[in-house]
């Protein structure tokens, strides 16, 4: 006799909860052990739950949109059978699970589109694994549907009737006489909610206080372009991003209090330099892969690490302990185009985290020979925040010292 087991939510995930994404299989389908049977969305990653044996998919008990907290069961398989799903007068009946809404079976990104673009998801030709439709091609139907005219409004400006009592007062786009658009309101993610309540936990938790200085990248610069053809031709990407990661490690010796966290009773000082990097999701979100044990990593092996991290984040195959246990944060904000951000608020429970703006040529002044020069240098703003209750001004300070001289001393 076949045995049916049960398909549980993992036990150990990133994040206190998980949402049932995607089915990828059917009840009925037979599956090899280790296939992907379902996609769960927590917090931070999205993971797929695999097969725990050959058999067949008998049962959905969690559909798409539902919270699965660890351990709950998602669904059953029976293994060791291959034969078709018995019918409903069999001896093992099957559990009917409720009819899917309509938009049930697709990703909540496509979802969102759908409320946001007023497209059905069932009419656009899917792209994704299996057929399935994903954002992108949602965006893409959205801009080739054809755009609705908008007739010229015109109204008297001077013919403004008077508000009655107890009446709402008009907005001024009313008393102007002119259409008001209507609001949409788009469900939050998972991650977006997560990121919402970590943000507003650290600032009501530590005081944080902004410190900002300005790097010249020249010695990295030209450093890069010596080296980046040799890497690429190892398979690694040398990115500015490297050096900085490889730059935090050299300030974090002079200033070990910078990678700590903060208890009521002692500040803990951890000896391992596990540095977080942000990296943007596009409107998803962000998430902060870590490149542990930092400190004992070559620029090579910086690069190899931020590689691997950003591809599998990028191509939402992180696992949930890819985003555990950093006590260091690098916000590269200035690769999406803005020079300084402060305060860049710290990821929680750690004490620092630092802002990188972007790297853009400007006019400075240096002295040559004794002769004040101007000349033109790629240059960046740089920020540390701490936590006040952690740090002083002047291990900040000294921090973003010793960052800067590694940078432009680079040889």
């Amino acid at each position: 006799m076949a045995d049916v087991i049960d398909i549980l939510a993992p036990i150990e995930q990133e994040g206190t909860k998980s949402v049932v994404r995607n089915w990828l299989k059917e009840i009925g389908d037979n599956v090899v052990e280790g296939d992907a049977l379902v996609e769960l969305e927590t917090d931070k990653v999205t993971q797929e739950v695999p097969a725990p044996c050959d058999g067949i998919l008998t049962e959905i008990t969690m559909t798409n949109g539902v919270d699965a907290t660890p351990g709950s069961i998602l669904g059953r398989l029976t293994c060791g059978s291959t034969s078709v799903m018995p019918t409903a007068a069999a001896t093992s009946p099957v559990v009917v699970v409720a009819e899917a809404t309509p938009n049930e079976h697709y990703s909540p990104a496509v979802r969102r589109a759908a409320s946001e673009y007023g497209i059905d998801p069932s009419t656009v030709s899917g792209t994704g694994k299996g057929g399935r439709v994903t954002r992108a091609d949602m965006d893409l139907a959205n801009e080739g549907k054809p755009k609705k005219a908008v007739a010229p409004v015109a109204a008297p400006l001077a013919t403004v009737a008077p508000v009655q009592a107890g009446a709402t007062s008009p907005t001024p786009a009313q008393v102007m006489g002119l259409e008001t658009g209507s609001s949409r309101k788009v469900p939050h993610s998972s991650m977006r909610l997560a990121i919402a309540k970590h943000m507003s936990h650290s600032l009501s938790t530590a005081p944080q206080v902004t410190a900002v200085f300005e790097a010249d990248f020249t010695a990295i610069v030209r450093h890069r372009d010596a080296n980046k053809s040799r890497m690429k031709a190892e398979g690694v990407n040398l990115s500015y991003t490297a050096y900085i990661v490889a730059a935090c490690v050299a300030a974090v010796k002079v200033v070990p209090e910078i990678n700590s966290q903060w208890h009521d009773e002692s500040l803990e000082v951890f000896g391992d330099v596990n540095i977080g990097v942000g990296t943007a999701l596009g409107d998803k979100g962000l998430v902060v892969p870590v490149i542990r044990q930092a400190q004992h990593l070559s620029l090579q092996g910086i690069a190899a690490r931020l590689q691997d991290m950003t591809n599998k984040a990028r191509s939402n195959t992180l696992k949930g302990d890819d985003l555990k246990g950093g006590t260091f944060t690098i916000s590269n904000h200035g690769v999406s185009g803005s020079l300084l951000a402060a305060p860049i608020i710290i990821n929680q429970p750690q004490s620092a985290i630092l802002g990188v703006g972007k790297l853009e040529k400007r006019v400075v002044v240096r002295e040559v020979d004794g002769v004040d020069t101007i000349q033109i240098r790629p240059m960046a703003y740089v920020s540390l925040t701490i936590d006040h209750r952690s740090l002083d001004g002047h291990q900040t300070n000294t921090w973003l010292t010793e960052f800067v001289r590694t940078l432009e001393t680079w040889s």
